[in-house]
């Protein structure tokens, strides 16, 4: 992760290569019942954060930015779920998927952040 700020357009950029990593994983997963459950769920879950946070940047105010960021906060923490379960249940090897865990795990963080300093805007200087 840089150490200095990301532009919008940069983190959208890595959210939808996010996407295209989850697209991936599902791919990878075995055509079993569970298999194809997860890849439809991680598949939902996993490709919703690039276009809410596309949204949210064209949002008409603070108070709606701050939704958008936060529903695909949610949707990247629901990912991360999925992802500890294909481990668990040993669907694609744990090491395969370190490093779009760990991409999940920045991600995470720079959107939690990003709704913490929204909401504070929208505290500020009420709903607009």
């Amino acid at each position: 992760m840089k150490n200095e700020q990301m532009t919008p357009k940069e983190l959208e950029d890595r959210l939808i290569d996010f996407a295209v990593r989850i697209g991936n994983v599902a791919d990878a997963l075995p055509e079993t019942p569970l298999g194809q459950h997860i890849a439809d769920q991680i598949l939902r879950s996993g490709t919703s954060p690039a276009p809410n946070y596309s949204e949210g940047c064209a949002a008409e105010s603070r108070r709606d930015f701050a939704h958008k960021l936060s529903i695909s906060l949610k949707e990247l923490r629901e990912t991360k779920t999925w992802l500890r379960i294909i481990r668990k249940a040993d669907l694609i090897p744990a090491k395969r998927l370190h490093a779009i865990t760990d991409e999940t795990d920045q991600l995470c963080a720079i959107l939690s952040q990003s709704v913490h300093t929204a909401k504070e805007k929208v505290k500020g200087r009420g709903s607009g």
